[in-house]
């Protein structure tokens, strides 16, 4: 199939937030998403994002059922590893499933390397469910290493009211 991987313009921004709450739905949790596409336009495309995003379009002939002919996307951000150095994290890769298994995904995640490696990145991190077995042999089928298998890491966060409760325990300046 005829596709073009591209960067995200803010245009491209409904786009985007429809196939994140369709990522999120896939994913079982579609309660989570607590943004809207004016979100990822103020933080996407500021002077200071805090995020790229790439997007597959396809030829308005091939458009989907729906009508859409931005089918895919591959949110990433830069982070910085004390170890190795500069590292891209991919936060979400996203075909809409009558898109998959025609290359977009190779795709999008190839071009997310690309752009990783053009800014001296020694790596692309990205987390996957633990159900989600398509996924997780898709991305080792290509050579990403599974390290809750190999080294044991755990993937933490800090949110709402411990976030707050750990923010406001911060030295005073």
């Amino acid at each position: 199939m005829n596709f073009k991987i591209r960067a995200a313009k803010q245009d491209d921004c409904k786009d985007i937030s429809r196939m994140i709450m369709e990522l999120a739905v896939y994913e079982k949790m579609p309660e989570q998403v607590k943004i809207s596409y004016k979100e990822l336009e103020r933080d996407g495309f500021s002077p200071n994002p805090f995020f790229e995003c790439l997007v597959a379009e396809v030829p308005e002939e091939h458009k989907s059922e729906e009508g859409y002919t931005v089918v895919g996307y591959a949110l990433f951000f830069y982070t910085y590893s004390t170890w190795k150095g500069r590292s891209v994290y991919m936060e979400d890769l996203y075909v809409m499933p009558e898109f998959r298994g025609k290359g977009i995904g190779k795709g999008l995640m190839s071009k997310v390397a690309q752009v990783g490696k053009e800014k001296q990145c020694v790596r692309l991190q990205l987390s996957v469910l633990d159900w989600n077995t398509p996924s997780l042999e898709f991305y080792v089928a290509k050579g990403a290493q599974d390290l809750t298998a190999s080294e044991g890491w755990h993937f933490l966060r800090f949110d709402g009211e411990a976030l707050d409760k750990l923010a406001n325990e911060a030295p005073k300046d």
